[in-house]
């Protein structure tokens, strides 16, 4: 059974940082797109990051470009997101996800709030 775990939300001051985690289990991950997305109140979910779990190809949204890092430790099959310089807009539920062809597996969120 596969299982996306985040971990490190939580409350921070804008101009702030946070680094998030998905730990990944139940499966080889290899060859799949792992990504992170977040959801705000009112908001349809939105793409924020992704990276190849084989590769290190990575793509960002425009809204968190220079400003987050997608990265990965493979031995440890578990995904970072790196977020700098927060702003307020960046509040939102963030999930972990792992997708290849018809297989798409989502972590259950967790809660960053940007505010002073």
């Amino acid at each position: 059974q596969v299982q996306l775990v985040e971990s490190g939300g939580g409350l921070v001051q804008p101009g702030g940082s946070l680094r998030l985690s998905c730990a990944a289990s139940g499966r080889t991950f290899s060859n799949y797109v792992m990504g992170w997305f977040r959801q705000a109140p009112g908001k349809e979910r939105e793409f924020v990051a992704g990276i190849s779990w084989s590769w290190d190809n990575t793509n960002y949204a425009d809204s968190v470009k220079g400003r987050f890092t997608i990265s990965k430790d493979n031995a440890k099959n578990t995904m970072y997101l790196q977020m700098n310089v927060l702003k307020p807009e960046d509040t939102a539920v963030y999930y972990c996800n792992a997708k290849l062809g018809a297989m798409n597996y989502w972590g259950q969120g967790t809660q960053v709030t940007v505010s002073s």
